[in-house]
């Protein structure tokens, strides 16, 4: 098959979603498929530019995008799907594209619906919440673990608050705006041939949250990783540290939990380096934290994937405290996959990786990651089982060679129904 892979991001400089895109077009790749990815750049030089990476042609198309809140989004979002529609539908027909496979919030409907222009099926893989929340993670106060019910008018006056600041009543006549943005997304959604959906929890959020898709075929397949590929990268750097430590790894964001790092460690009395791996809004803040916690922090900054892999593999245990949804930790599965011990908030797929007290150990409250987090550091046979057992379910799971044949299932079953 010919197949267009339309995606928000793409390595070599992406987070987890861009990569896990790449794992994709790999793993069809290797399946005999050809493969090549669309890309928007909003906010860059109008027009296409075709470059390479890893053999892949990868189509970008430049378009604008004032640095101006909500004005961005709207030229990113309505602005941007005819736009891109109309570009993909070129790509589609003089490519000869067999199938299209959206992969985030810029990508998917504008790939959905140039499908339908040019009589093909279409896929989307959902990874986090756009399709129900303007901010696409549910969140809506600053302080309140508690995630947001529903995008009523009310809700939205709520999430606004911490987003906009003082200014935030300027804001409120844009509510209007942002629920017509969310509906677009949803309706646009419904019009897909197939949804993926990376958890179980993504699934069944989706099934309650957006009533348009009652009717849309609904699959569960997780996000690929080349397990044997991460454990063969990171085997080649030495360790980072020379004694043991504690990591996190990630976006340095509210949604993430990091605001609970430095309590969670100081409640277990960890006496390791901290190594805080990851960069974002909330660094600074972070920053002066540490200076007073009294904790031995370390801070590396955005690292690449390879690097990334090294401080992973080297890790006595991972603390993830995400507060947000979790759709499908990436980063969870690679440290799994590498066997690294993991103590872990239960939020949104997080259990769809990890099972509690056998392949890590989950956790309600701040209070019971910091129990978890005494746990881990206290008792390294405890360390070596649970990461046994995280190596060998990473493997059956969410391994390419596992993952990859059900999407091209998938693929395989919509284009029989569309008798191509």
């Amino acid at each position: 098959m010919n197949i267009l892979l339309a995606t928000d991001a793409f390595p070599p400089i992406c987070g987890g979603s861009g990569w896990s895109t790449f794992e994709l077009a790999r793993g069809l790749r290797l399946r005999g498929h050809t493969v090549i990815v669309a890309q928007p750049r909003p906010g860059q030089e109008r027009g296409m530019r075709e470059i390479r990476y890893d053999g892949f042609r990868v189509l970008e198309l430049g378009l604008p995008a004032p640095d101006i809140p909500y004005i961005r989004n709207y030229f990113k979002n309505e602005r941007l799907y005819d736009k891109l529609g109309t570009f993909l539908q070129s790509v589609i027909v003089t490519e000869g594209i067999d199938i299209v496979h959206g992969q985030h919030v810029l990508t998917c409907v504008p790939a959905i619906d140039a499908a339908r222009q040019t009589g093909i099926p279409s896929v989307c893989t959902v990874r986090d919440y756009w399709p129900v929340c303007y901010w696409s993670d549910l969140i809506h106060t600053a302080d309140d673990a508690t995630l947001c019910p529903g995008c009523s008018a009310g809700m939205m006056t709520q999430c606004i608050r911490p987003r906009a600041g003082a200014a935030w009543p300027a804001a409120l006549p844009l509510i209007p705006y942002m629920r017509a943005n969310l509906a677009r997304k949803r309706a646009g959604l419904a019009r897909a041939d197939a949804v993926i959906a990376v958890s179980s929890r993504i699934a069944a959020d989706l099934r309650s949250r957006a009533p348009e898709l009652g009717s849309t075929r609904l699959a569960v397949i997780p996000n690929p990783v080349d397990v044997a590929g991460l454990r063969g990268s990171a085997d080649e750097g030495s360790a980072p540290l020379a004694g043991p430590y504690a990591l996190y790894v990630g976006k340095l964001a509210p949604n993430k939990g990091t605001s609970l790092l430095f309590p969670v460690a100081r409640q277990a009395d960890l006496s390791w380096p901290l190594v805080v791996a990851g960069d974002g809004p909330d660094r600074a803040a972070l920053e002066a934290d540490a200076a007073r916690s009294g904790l031995d922090v370390r801070f590396t900054g955005w690292l690449d994937q390879p690097e990334t892999a090294r401080w992973l593999a080297h890790a006595s245990l991972l603390i993830f405290p995400s507060r947000g949804p979790e759709s499908l930790s990436r980063v969870l599965i690679e440290a799994s996959a590498l066997g690294v011990p993991i103590a872990a908030m239960d939020t949104g797929g997080t259990a769809d990786i990890i099972e509690d007290e056998r392949t890590g150990l989950l956790s309600r409250t701040p209070e019971e990651l910091a129990d978890d987090v005494r746990r881990l550091a206290a008792d390294a046979p405890l360390r070596e089982r649970l990461g046994a057992a995280a190596r060998v379910r990473a493997w059956e799971r969410f391994d390419s060679s596992q993952v990859i044949p059900r999407i091209e299932e998938l693929y395989v079953a919509l284009r029989q129904e569309a008798g191509r």
